[in-house]
This record gives structure tokens, sequence and C-alpha cells, in this order.
């Protein structure tokens, strides 16, 4: 077998207050999409003593600049204890023990002074970086075991930052942006196994049978006659890994 290129994972990073990286937190699965978006703070005019602003053409009053614009980052993230996990986290039956790390940075933490802030948050994946406060964050559990227990969660996260600023590419770890002929992992959504089905089966129904050894060993599947139910694969990474 050749060696096998790994799969660029995303991960969140709690920074200190100087910038400086303080813990690390990889994500489970890459996501699907990423939204940028970016905003002026503007306000119609309300000193009383002054004319009606103009309008323009199109009736719209004229607004007024009053503050810094910001840009805002909207990601979903999705963790399963059905998937491979690291080794820290064996034997994990509760999707919540691993999504916890991530509702840690949502939470105001004592900064000195009796200072309470939410920690600085930096979003890494390839050559993608964005540095903000995690303003919002919904947990959404979508997979129980017959006992109850929630196997697999959706995480809906929002960062902010002051400023409109063009996100520039960093360089990834170990490689070049945008190689030709490359493909990012996390382009395509991830798919569920059904009750009793074999990834073999599941890949041939989707038209990727001939890769289903490339499959398994990038989801780190050990048994792939049998999947358990509501596992989620990835099967875009059959292109990034080869045997030889």
């Amino acid at each position: 077998m050749s060696d096998q290129p790994q799969i660029v994972r995303a991960e969140l990073q709690q920074l200190s207050l100087q910038g400086e990286r303080q813990k690390r937190i990889p994500v489970q699965f890459n996501p699907e999409t990423l939204k940028v978006s970016y905003a002026n703070q503007v306000v119609p005019p309300t000193n009383s003593s002054t004319p009606p602003a103009p309008s323009d053409d199109r009736g719209s009053a004229t607004l007024q600049f009053v503050g810094r614009g910001t840009t805002k980052l909207s990601v979903q993230l999705w963790f399963d204890v059905n998937a491979v996990l690291p080794t820290d986290k064996d034997g994990v039956d509760d999707v919540r023990v691993l999504t916890h790390e991530v509702i840690d940075l949502i939470t105001p933490q004592d900064q000195g002074q009796d200072k309470f802030l939410p920690p600085q948050v930096r979003f890494l994946w390839g050559t993608f970086q964005f540095d903000g406060i995690m303003e919002s964050l919904e947990e959404s559990l979508e997979f129980f075991s017959a006992d109850g227990v929630p196997l697999r969660a959706s995480l809906t996260l929002g960062l902010s930052q002051q400023g409109i600023e063009f996100l520039a590419p960093v360089r990834a770890p170990g490689g070049t942006a945008g190689a030709p002929g490359s493909t990012t992992p996390g382009t395509r959504p991830l798919v569920a196994a059904a009750a009793g089905q074999s990834l073999q089966g599941l890949a041939a129904s989707l038209g990727s049978g001939a890769n289903w050894q490339a499959i398994a060993t990038a989801n780190g599947i050990d048994n792939p006659r049998l999947l358990a139910p509501g596992q989620l694969i990835d099967l875009n990474v059959s292109a990034s890994v080869s045997f030889g």
C-alpha cells in the first residue's frame, strides 16, 4: 500500500487576549459550506433640528454611518460517536461529551479584575482562517440510541469580528493553497448509513463502489461489512486516497 495523503481537518482554537493559541478542538467532520457576511452600522438621521434627509430617485432616505462594520462567519459542524474518535475519547457513548468543548467557547471566562468575557476563537481549515468571538451557538441532537442517549449532533455557530476585512488565504500545513487538480474534502454532504447496510453497498448505490476501500480508510471504518445505523460517511474523500 502506498503512502496515503492525510485529509486536512478543520479545527477550532481558543486564543488568549494576546492571540496566542491556548486550546485546540479538532473538527470531527469537515463542514460542507462556510458563510461569510459583511455589514456596516447605519441608522436613519435622528437630529430633529436638521431638515429631512434627501431621498434618491428610488425614495430611499440617506442613512448615517455610525460605527465600524462587522465580519461574521456562520458554519455548521457535525459530531457522531459512531465515527472514529480520538484516543482520549475512546468509549464515549454520548455525543454531548464531544460537543461540550465547543460550547465552552461561548461561555464567558474570568479575565481578571472581575471581568468575564467569552474567549477569542479561531476557526481554521486549510487556507481559511477566521478570528472572532462566538456570538451564537445552536446544538441540535439528531440521532438517539434505543436507550435515549444522543449519538449524533449538529452545531451551528456564528463568529463575529469588528471591522470589514478581506480574509486573505493562509498557507495550509504541509501544502500549498489551491493546487491544480486537488480535491477539497467536505465539499459534498455526508451520507448517513441505513440499518444493516454495508459500506460496499452504500458506495455502490451512489456510484462509488470501486472506491469503497479508499472510502473506508479515509473514514476510519474498521468493519465495512456492517455500518452503524445513522453513521455519517464522507464519500468525497475517495478522490484523495489511493492504493498502490
